[in-house]
């Protein structure tokens, strides 16, 4: 991506900060003005302050020396401060929008990607951008500015010294840009390697009970020195080529500086130039590289900037497979059509010729072998697939024609992770919807949950711990499933809701949910067989089809595997 097409792509969070940028253009202003000033008060210091002795001097040349450097210092301040408002307020929006496109994207596209890889460029990455979108414009224009009006200062001074001062120049073009190539490389490995660093420290901190269950802490951070090594070896590559820069820009100043001392002191020893004249251009040429060496530096770290905006750029880029459709449901799900559909996963088929029709009030469980069909079939309703062929509809439409965020209103699902949020128990139950505390204890009551929950600290109000660690397995399982029943939807999916429950919990809740669950439509994954024994309809499920399908009775009767099945979970 060159550096134009990413500055275009930037220019919609750029533009809105005009007052800001103007405030950073009158700081470069005075800036460049105070610097060209520094050189051109050399020459009445040597020439009237010194040679000539003009005692008003005296107190002119310190007035104007102060003030030159009060004009620079306020110019450089107006910079500062309002090139960091705008590289921070950029880089606030970014990392929103970023993490709002991750958020919407397809299920698939979350379950390839690492987590630490996309934390990293949220964090990592957008920080790198920070200086692109504030810093690196306003100070390229203030250095080559400063270079513009030093160099038209010194060919005015004297244009044949200019030629002796200046002809190094060109020659720092050609190692620059091989540098920045390789630093663009470079920039492109460190921040992938981060990535990795932060995988592991995620997969580190969200498995500590199994790594202290099983002592593999020095496993773990042998693991994890091999990553944090590399990262070190691969940043300090980037450190080896960009420290070139500084160097080269000394060598080749010192060159400069050295033929114009060479000159120039020929021009003073003929009369040509005063004293002060040729002070004042010295001056004016030893200034003209600090902004240069400034701008070759700025150069380079512009790569580590390009290549974050492209690994930031290549996620916004990403389109949606699961397209939003156009229609809200607005009313509960009364009915639910499977017409042979087929679901894929590459190569492997999920589900295959499913053909099932659910209506509201039964409650269907669905049983068989690990990796039979049961959870895609859970998935294909939440939309976070599309079936390969075949259709799915809700109330007479397609389920693609409705929009995602309308439809998962309507459904209420307890997965077999409990998601525990960092916050308080009641914002875990109403999870997304306005706390209305006497929902939150009617869903506490029901989900047999009221008790322990009244008995915590803060009563509802009790924050909860990260992964919700200050809880057991069984209380966790208690408040996802009243968050299932707080939202009051229409479809509920219970994926082995009720695993870490003992049996009496597990009958109390069942007794709750089934006077709640009468007008609605209930989908229960279970392997317990005291969950599934009143269903509705039970469905058998074998290499992603349904292969019997009946009651617990009926079941019992005609199908073998469901007997077989059922002495399994515990009959």
């Amino acid at each position: 991506m060159k550096l134009k097409e990413i500055y275009k792509r930037y220019w919609p969070y750029i533009k809105g900060y005009k007052f800001q940028y103007a405030m950073v253009l009158i700081g470069i202003l005075l800036t460049v003005t105070a610097t060209a000033g520094t050189a051109h008060i050399m020459q009445p210091l040597m020439d009237n302050m010194f040679i000539k002795q003009e005692a008003h001097m005296l107190y002119v040349i310190p007035a104007l020396l102060v003030g030159i450097y009060v004009i620079k210092s306020v110019g450089r301040y107006l910079q500062s401060v309002f090139n960091t408002y705008i590289g921070l307020h950029i880089v606030s929006r970014l990392r929103e929008d970023l993490l709002e496109k991750m958020v919407r994207m397809d299920m698939q596209f979350l379950y390839t990607n690492r987590s630490g890889e996309l934390i990293s460029r949220i964090t990592n990455d957008i920080s790198r951008i920070q200086y692109f979108v504030s810093t690196m414009m306003p100070e390229l224009i203030r250095e080559s500015l400063t270079v513009v009006a030093l160099v038209g200062y010194v060919i005015y001074l004297n244009a044949t010294l200019a030629f002796w001062a200046l002809f190094v120049m060109p020659v720092v073009v050609l190692p620059l840009l091989k540098i920045t190539k390789r630093l663009k490389r470079l920039s492109h490995r460190s921040q992938e390697k981060n990535a990795d660093v932060i995988t592991r420290l995620t997969e580190v901190f969200n498995n500590s009970e199994i790594i202290k269950a099983n002592a593999t802490e020095n496993y773990e951070m042998e693991r994890f020195r091999d990553e944090n090594v590399r990262f070190f070896k691969l940043n300090m590559k980037a450190v080896y080529t960009s420290e070139l820069v500084s160097p080269l820009m000394e060598m080749i100043a010192a060159t400069g500086l050295a033929c114009v001392i060479f000159v120039g002191g020929q021009q003073v020893y003929s009369g040509a130039m005063s004293v002060g004249e040729f002070t004042a251009f010295l001056t004016a040429v030893g200034l003209v590289f600090q902004p240069l060496r400034r701008v070759s530096t700025i150069y380079s770290k512009i790569q580590d900037a390009q290549a974050a905006s492209e690994r930031v750029f290549h996620i916004f880029d990403i389109e949606n497979t699961i397209q939003d459709g156009t229609i809200a449901l607005q009313e509960p799900i009364r009915d639910v059509r499977f017409e042979n559909v087929t679901l894929k996963f590459g190569d492997k088929t999920a589900l295959r010729n499913l053909d099932l029709h659910i209506t509201s009030g039964q409650n269907v469980a669905l049983v068989g072998q690990s990796g039979g069909g049961k959870s895609s079939l859970v998935n294909l309703l939440l939309r976070f697939y599309d079936p390969a062929s075949g259709k799915v509809s809700v109330n007479g439409h397609p389920l693609n024609e409705y929009t995602q965020s309308s439809l998962r209103s309507q459904i209420a699902s307890v997965s077999q992770r409990v998601y525990i949020f960092q916050d308080t128990l009641a914002a875990n139950v109403a999870y997304g919807n306005e706390i209305d505390e006497t929902r939150v204890y009617e869903a506490l009551r029901m989900a047999d949950a009221l008790d322990f929950a009244q008995s915590l600290p803060e009563g509802i109000h009790t924050m909860m711990q990260e992964f919700g660690s200050n809880l057991s397995g069984g209380q966790r399982q208690r408040i996802a499933i009243a968050r299932a029943i707080y939202k009051h939807a229409s479809l509920l999916i219970l994926d082995e809701a009720t695993s870490a429950l003992d049996n009496e919990s597990e009958k109390r809740i069942q007794k709750a949910l089934e006077a709640y669950t009468k007008d609605k439509m209930t989908i229960t994954i279970a392997h317990r067989l005291s969950t599934i024994t009143h269903a509705d309809l039970i469905l058998y499920f074998e290499e992603g089809q349904i292969i019997a399908r009946g009651t617990h009775t009926e079941l019992l009767e005609t199908s073998e595997n469901y007997r077989r099945l059922a002495g399994e979970m515990g009959e």
